[in-house]
């Protein structure tokens, strides 16, 4: 079941927003969001929150400074997705700026798993002999991993955003938002955008040595194309100051003023970086990463962010297309696969769905978690085997059931099930042993049972209601589209009832409607769907600007139909 319903707002904010001469259709979609004043929509750098306020990154910086005046070699270990990709980059790429020597390792996640493990330790020390072990995007849980690195006499700076657990590891410097203690107002920082910051507090701690004055420091915005990359790709709320962070790399991409790789992803991507928007991050450059650590090995999608050579970014952009083409169809292969193991699945008797099956590729797991995830509406187990009677299953959630304190209890109910877990509210991952799977489905689905009640299990569409006649046009669209919408801050979806003109069904797969009101007639896509329509319809839309002959029409992508 599908409801559509319409966010509400306070209309005192948004008469205040209107009159600090915010757009008036502008003022209403912030306060719907709980934006109360202009100076929670500043886009410019200075209105970023201080540094300061980072628990322990004065520390760092201070460490760090002494490390590269004293010439010793770190090495950066990153993880395998998008925002581990772009925070190794930042860091290679600032920490070089700043005149540190520094290399970088990124573990296979089919070899090693995730994070700062012992076994990654024993690796980078053979490979690349380091005095300082940097972990980006991971380490918050990496207990054994850095008590293997301080007994090699090697020292541990952890950053990373993940949620710790009761016990925090061993490291000479911790910076996460989300240690215990730590008062930084936004807790949503990605990796990238920790470690962005640990640049900007090292630089200042430069500055004060006297090494750099602000005439000749380093440029460490040049970094934000990659940091806006890594902070939409990993789907972590867009609050005021992640959109900051967001708006200033889509500035610069727009202006052609980019890395060398993410301008190749554009190109693999058949997207134009002069009107970039974050769906571009989020949909099509994210992606072309993220198969990358999926299929093969990071490391090729980390060499496309930190090569400054045009024609070895393109062909490593050109590579991660095809790795990712080949994402799509073991996708849509393990897709099919999953609904035939699901042909039976009864939503009103399950709260969850667990499945698995001998073929599935580990690395795709998660994605078909979400799509069954976003089909069913239930909080969703994929699993796919993990070897030596292991299998290891990649879970999506919906809102109200936290996945992860979900796995936990658990785990406290039956101590011996799950072998590892790990991840926050709307995904998580796990290990179990194969001969467990059916008692791990009955517990999942007893925890949901008890969680979650029916409201919460039909799909909700959240729209901002009707759209006065005014706006249906494309320069209203152009000011939509500078703005930061995604996680946390949705992009608008406005919600009206209309006459039906005509339909007719496209590549036998979509909908293509005229709708008309108060006597304006707009033409309508409905992507997947081929239902026949009343004469009378509320639906749930989309703006968009569709260019077809050289004319740019206003045309509703379609969210749904009651």
């Amino acid at each position: 079941m599908t409801r559509i319903t319409t966010r509400s707002y306070s209309l005192r904010d948004s008469e205040m927003l209107r009159q600090s001469g915010v757009h008036p259709v502008l003022a209403r979609l912030y306060a719907a969001r709980g934006t109360r004043e202009t100076a929670e929509l500043l886009t410019e750098l200075n209105a970023l929150i201080a540094p300061a306020s980072l628990l322990h990154i004065d520390k760092a910086a201070v460490f760090l400074a002494d490390a590269i005046a004293q010439n010793k070699r770190m090495v950066i270990v990153a993880d395998y997705d998008c925002d581990g990709a772009t925070a190794c980059a930042v860091g290679l790429r600032g920490l070089r700026m700043l005149g540190a020597q520094v290399d970088y390792i990124v573990p296979n996640r089919f070899e090693y798993g995730y994070g700062l493990t012992p076994e990654i330790v024993a690796l980078t020390v053979r490979e690349k002999s380091p005095d300082i072990i940097v972990t980006v995007d991971n380490g918050i849980a990496s207990i054994d991993g850095v008590a293997a690195a301080n007994a090699l006499g090697i020292e541990v700076v952890v950053t990373d955003h993940h949620l710790p657990a009761d016990t925090l590891p061993d490291a000479c410097v911790i910076v996460n938002p989300n240690q215990p203690d730590c008062g930084f107002p936004s807790k949503n920082l990605a990796g990238v955008g920790v470690m962005f910051y640990v640049l900007l507090a090292l630089r200042a701690e430069m500055r004060k040595r006297g090494i750099f004055d602000t005439q000749n420091q380093p440029k460490l915005d040049t970094l934000l194309d990659l940091v806006a990359l890594g902070t939409v790709a990993d789907v972590v709320r867009l609050d005021a100051n992640n959109r900051i962070l967001v708006a200033q790399g889509i500035k610069r991409m727009r202006a052609g003023r980019m890395h060398a790789g993410i301008a190749a992803l554009f190109r693999a991507a058949g997207r134009e970086a002069r009107t970039a928007s974050p769906f571009d991050l989020g949909f099509a450059l994210g992606p072309r990463l993220n198969a990358a650590g999926r299929l093969a090995d990071m490391a090729l999608g980390i060499e496309c962010l930190t090569t400054d050579d045009e024609g070895r970014a393109w062909d490593i952009a050109q590579q991660l297309d095809a790795i990712n083409r080949d994402r799509r169809e073991i996708e849509a292969e393990m897709q099919d696969t999953a609904l035939a193991l699901l042909d039976n699945f009864k939503p009103q008797d399950s709260c969850t769905i667990t499945v698995f099956d001998e073929g599935w590729h580990q690395g795709v797991i998660g994605i078909v978690a979400s799509r069954l995830k976003d089909k069913f509406y239930r909080p969703t187990i994929t699993f796919a085997p993990g070897g030596e009677g292991l299998i290891k299953g990649s879970g999506r959630s919906i809102p109200g059931f936290h996945l992860r304190d979900a796995l936990d209890l658990v785990s406290k109910h039956a101590p011996t099930l799950i072998q590892k877990f790990g991840g926050h509210a709307m995904a998580a991952g796990l290990t179990i042993r194969a001969d467990d799977l059916p008692a791990f489905q009955a517990a999942f689905e007893a925890v949901g049972q008890s969680w979650l009640q029916q409201h919460q299990l039909e799909r909700v569409v959240e729209t901002d209601g009707p759209l006065e006649d005014a706006y249906y046009t494309t320069d209203f669209i152009s000011v939509l589209d500078s703005q930061v919408w995604g996680q946390g801050f949705a992009p608008p979806v406005f919600c009206d009832e209309f006459r039906l003109i005509s339909q007719r069904i496209l590549k036998e797969r979509h909908l293509k409607l005229l709708l008309e009101r108060n006597g304006q007639r707009y033409d309508a896509i409905w992507f997947g769907h081929t239902d026949t329509l009343a004469d009378k319809v509320k639906v749930a839309f989309r703006l968009d600007a569709n260019e077809y002959n050289g004319v740019t029409r206003v045309q509703l992508m379609v969210e749904h139909v009651e």
